[in-house]
């Protein structure tokens, strides 16, 4: 919690993030004296935030009221991918209540992928998951302006640029409506209840359809000027290597990337190069990475060698970062995350090989442990601080 916070986000936050507490807890938390907390309380009360929640233990002495976060609070969390729709709907502690998961294209357009996801809320609300929202939170796979709600020229999303996701999705659900890449929210989703919890200085790197780069700093996400910090699938890695879909040769997405290890495994399966590769191109009629990740685990030699190959990329952009930001953690998600143990031993072994030894000597690198839930928790954490902010 930053003490530039106003009161009412504070209180509303340790009821989120610790569940009902009694009146003289929140004051000693929040180190106030008694009256104002009151005062504070009775206000959130009738905004319809906090309600009380029965007796606490006694302390000697009179029982103290326990208070929590209503009951009927609902967050909606979004998580858009290159080919996927999450939807979560949460409560005030931001703990699933509706969950939907489904295949969708994002090139198909903002006005089919949103509907869908309106349609996903409504059904939740038909099936009594809610009455109202209180806010939804939405991460998209692409650069965003997080002051204007909008995405900003993503290279994998044609039809998405400026398109007013945030003020669509207000206007359906009269609430107020956050948008950020997603990136930041699985960072975000990681720092509040995963491997990162209240890390205030780490990096989260999400290597899936592209790879991209969540960054903390000071305990907070850093978003740069115009929200297109942390683009690191576009640095380039080969001058001479093939073009990248934003256009420029050799980026480190366009080398090593959900789309770029499926391209490189097909090649290595028609070749024959690789036995466990050829034996599912013949079955399947394709190969995608989870079949180098499959491969890999059988020992194939040359599903071993792509893995390398591509942590040994990620990892010499990664140990320029370290040297430049020194993080506390750097966290690995995304689908690729998947390939595990060989990807991350690869990464670690360059990033320590080549960051300046001070800024490693105490560097984890790990794997995500919300895995796949990482962008929709930390959509649910950015909606949550949203409605609170709005509570003044």
């Amino acid at each position: 919690m930053h003490t530039a916070d106003p009161l009412h986000v504070r209180l509303l936050r340790l009821l989120r993030d610790e569940g009902a507490l009694s009146r003289a807890e929140l004051a000693d938390r929040l180190e106030m004296p008694r009256p104002r907390l009151l005062a504070e309380l009775e206000r959130l009360v009738a905004l319809g935030y906090v309600a009380e929640a029965g007796k606490a233990a006694s302390r000697g002495g009179r029982r103290s009221t326990l208070v929590e976060l209503r009951p009927q609070l609902r967050f909606a969390a979004v998580d858009l991918g290159a080919s996927s729709i999450d939807v979560e709907v949460v409560n005030g502690r931001l703990e699933p209540i509706a969950a939907y998961a489904e295949a969708a294209d994002i090139r198909s357009g903002p006005k089919a992928i949103l509907q869908r996801v309106n349609e996903l809320l409504y059904k939740a609300r038909t099936d009594g998951v809610y009455e109202r929202l209180d806010a939804v939170g939405i991460g998209v796979p692409g650069p965003v302006s997080f002051r204007d709600g909008v995405p900003v020229s993503p290279p994998i999303m044609p039809g998405w640029d400026r398109f007013p996701v945030r003020e669509l999705v207000t206007r359906e659900h009269g609430c107020p409506a956050v948008v950020d890449n997603d990136v930041n929210i699985m960072a975000i989703g990681e720092r509040h209840g995963g491997v990162a919890h209240s890390v205030n200085d780490f990096l989260f790197v999400k290597i899936g359809t592209g790879i991209g780069c969540g960054i903390y700093l000071s305990g907070e996400v850093y978003r740069g000027t115009d929200g297109c910090a942390g683009d690191i699938g576009h640095i380039q890695v080969d001058p001479h290597g093939p073009i990248c879909s934003c256009g420029n040769a050799g980026c480190l997405e366009a080398l090593f990337s959900g789309a770029a290890l499926a391209k490189e495994a097909m090649a290595a399966a028609r070749s024959g190069t690789s036995p466990a590769l050829a034996e599912r191109l013949a079955a399947q009629g394709t190969v995608t990475a989870l079949d180098v990740s499959a491969g890999a685990g059988e020992g194939d030699v040359t599903c071993i060698q792509l893995i390398r190959e591509g942590g040994r990329r990620v990892g010499s952009v990664l140990a320029g970062l370290v040297s430049f930001t020194n993080p506390s953690m750097i966290v690995i998600g995304g689908g690729l995350a998947q390939l595990g143990h060989i990807l991350l031993a690869e990464i670690r072994s360059v990033v320590y090989r080549r960051s300046l030894p001070l800024a490693t000597g105490n560097l984890p690198v790990v794997l995500s442990e919300l895995g796949p839930r990482a962008g929709v928790a930390g959509a649910a954490v950015l909606a949550s601080d949203l409605a609170f902010g709005e509570a003044a």
